[in-house]
């Protein structure tokens, strides 16, 4: 029986010593990474290692087996690995969903609960683009000890979620003068101990972290992988959500003291974010300038297809398609919307040779070597 009901943003914290100078090393590779000099071919190339990292690292929390060459594979190659057709889904969908928190990110948009509902739809969807946000579980998920069976932690009932998931995102959205490492940290924690969905929980709670620092400001032009952190340390991810006097939501999760939490999820902002910071320091020693604005504007598979245009001038919709295994009709609808962004332009619109070239900036920027 239930004790009460608890609202989902009553979590006790103390920002310890510790976690004091973390932000502080957050605060000041943000402060260095934005006058740091970093060439777009460099941007390019990081931001993608960074992604394949996140879905790598992301999936292989939830067991998922592909190693990272082949989760790379995968994502660029489309390749097949017999017997893993599972866990291939699964990086596809991951992949997809960061392309989504992108696109958000680049939108300014707030955290909405069918943005939430459309990540997590992502996570599942094997890489599959035409899907519906996924209505919340109707039914009482238990989370169990793999080995013993044991119940680890026992979420809300189905009834309250929406309820606690409406508060979530007004919390998120709200303005306060929390930290935003701090807001982030408790936004997964929270999302995690709501546990709105069957499957797919803890991938989502990862992409909305990365989307709220994003939102916030400290997306750090998209060049770090906090999955990495916690699959390095998973032991230490799994103790530091583990909280509270009982498994049971309603009998202490939701309002147990955090603060062991909070300090895992800083150190590995903090870890992470240095790390890009050694890259970049390196990138800036080579006399490299700074040309990310215009890169930035691109998705990941238009970043990707600048690399037709270093060979040459004009590309086919077949050269485009066999970039990314798409068909036909695929990559000539591909191309089309490119050109409706600006990115493409009609070079030869007859219908049997038809070809695309890049806008001019992007064409400059090739022509000058800088990609």
């Amino acid at each position: 029986m239930r004790s009460r009901k608890p609202t989902v943003l009553s979590t006790k914290f103390t920002i310890t010593a510790a976690i004091a100078n973390d932000l502080m090393r957050i605060e000041a590779v943000r402060q260095s990474i934005q006058t740091l000099p970093i060439t777009p071919r460099v941007l390019a190339t990081l931001r993608e290692t960074a992604r394949l990292f996140s879905t790598h690292y992301s999936t292989m929390i939830e067991g998922n087996r592909l190693t990272q060459q082949q989760v790379a594979q995968v994502i660029a190659e489309n390749q097949h690995f017999p017997g893993r057709e599972r866990d291939q889904d699964e990086v596809r969908g991951y992949y997809a969903a960061l392309d989504e928190v992108e696109r958000l990110a680049k939108a300014n948009s707030s955290v909405t609960e069918s943005g939430v509902q459309r990540l997590h739809a992502l996570v599942m969807s094997a890489g599959k683009k035409r899907i519906k946000p996924t209505p919340y579980r109707d039914g009482q998920n238990v989370i169990r000890d793999s080995r013993s069976q044991a119940i680890v932690y026992m979420p809300p009932e189905a009834k309250d979620v929406p309820a606690l998931m409406a508060q979530l995102v007004q919390w998120i959205n709200s303005k306060d003068d929390l930290p935003v490492p701090i807001k982030a940290a408790i936004a997964h924690y929270q999302y995690a101990t709501i546990h709105p969905y069957y499957d797919g929980n803890g991938r989502t709670a990862r992409l909305l972290t990365t989307l709220v620092l994003h939102l916030r400001g400290y997306g750090l032009k998209g060049l770090y992988a906090l999955e990495e952190y916690y699959a390095q340390k998973l032991q230490d991810y799994y103790e530091a959500l583990t909280v509270g006097p009982s498994h049971n939501y309603y009998l202490g999760r939701a309002e147990a003291d955090i603060t062991k939490w909070i300090g895992y999820f800083v150190e590995g902002m903090a870890v992470s974010f240095q790390k890009v910071e050694a890259q970049a320091r390196a990138e800036a020693g080579r006399g490299s300038s700074d040309q990310t604005r215009v890169l930035r504007r691109l998705d990941s598979r238009q970043r990707r297809a600048l690399e037709l245009f270093e060979r040459s001038q004009e590309v086919t919709a077949k050269a485009i398609g066999d970039l990314f295994g798409l068909q036909s009709r695929a990559a000539a609808v591909l191309c089309q919307s490119w050109v409706e962004d600006g990115f493409l332009i009609v070079s030869n619109p007859s219908k049997k040779a038809r070809r695309y070239r890049l806008a001019a900036e992007y064409e400059a920027l090739v022509a000058n070597g800088v990609l």
